[in-house]
């Protein structure tokens, strides 16, 4: 039986712990902070990067994976004619990482997958995990690929930020929308929809913003019954965390929640104080 190594990169935001216990390779991404450059999650942590956020008036910026990077890491792999590579990618819509990572594929000899989750964040890190998981039931690369497509109608992301301003400076919104916006105390909802991050709706202030966020949840996905649910964080403070944890909870009756620190990638683009939910549809 072949062996399939699984492939990701710092954008999904997976949980070191997986990482290393799942023998996964996760390539950073780069960070940008003025003139200087760290490696996501190895140079700077989740943490620091929103301290700076929040005490220095910086505005980051992200590198993708290069052409070369990607060549690179295939190679470690590639040159044992019983291993398949399985990388799975961030959408294709929002970065080029995806479309960095075919072309090194097609530069390349040996059994090389790229897999384009059309998502971002935690919505990278389910393929991931349900990869693992086939992975060890022995499935072959063609039955896992086959089972991640089938996902792609289910994986549903979702995050609130608590400014405007770094939106506005990555380009998703405009200036004058942004200060609007700002002045009016708006919260807007965004979610994943055909690759792309896309607004869903927005509130005045935080006070109804959580119970929003679970009614939008439960419209889209019904209850979670039967299932692991994700919840993201930046740096909110502990009660804040509770209130959306306990919400999802009493709203929408999970099995499990379990915590993640959103990372750079999305951070870069909502700022401090996002929050979020990653789930699947029934």
């Amino acid at each position: 039986m072949s062996k399939i190594k699984i492939i990701c990169d710092s954008l999904c935001d997976l949980d070191k712990s997986i990482v290393e216990q799942n023998d996964i390779e996760m390539i950073p991404l780069t960070v940008i902070i003025g003139e200087k450059e760290y490696r996501d999650g190895i140079d700077i942590s989740k943490d620091d990067f929103y301290k700076m956020l929040r005490n220095e008036n910086v505005y980051p910026k992200t590198s993708q994976v290069t052409y070369g990077q990607f060549k690179e890491i295939f190679g470690k792999y590639n040159n044992d004619e019983d291993t398949s590579i399985l990388y799975i990618a961030a959408s294709s819509s929002a970065t080029g990482t995806c479309q960095s990572a075919i072309m090194a594929k097609n530069d390349m000899s040996g059994d090389i997958r790229v897999f384009d989750s059309q998502q971002v964040c935690y919505g990278i890190a389910r393929y991931v995990i349900e990869a693992i998981k086939l992975r060890e039931e022995g499935k072959t690369i063609d039955e896992i690929v086959e089972a991640l497509e089938a996902m792609k109608e289910k994986v549903f992301v979702m995050f609130c930020t608590d400014t405007l301003e770094y939106l506005q400076k990555g380009g998703r919104i405009s200036s004058t929308k942004a200060a609007i916006g700002n002045i009016l105390n708006i919260k807007p909802i965004l979610y994943v929809k055909d690759g792309l991050v896309s607004q869903l709706s927005q509130v005045r202030g935080k006070r109804n913003l959580v119970s929003k966020m679970v009614e939008l949840t439960k419209d889209e996905c019904g209850e979670l019954s039967g299932q692991t649910v994700y919840v993201g964080y930046t740096d909110n403070d502990e009660d804040e965390i509770k209130k959306f944890m306990d919400c999802v909870k009493e709203e929408l009756h999970p099995d499990n929640i379990e915590l993640f620190q959103i990372g750079t990638g999305i951070g870069t683009h909502s700022g401090p104080g996002a929050m979020g939910i990653i789930c699947l549809k029934k």
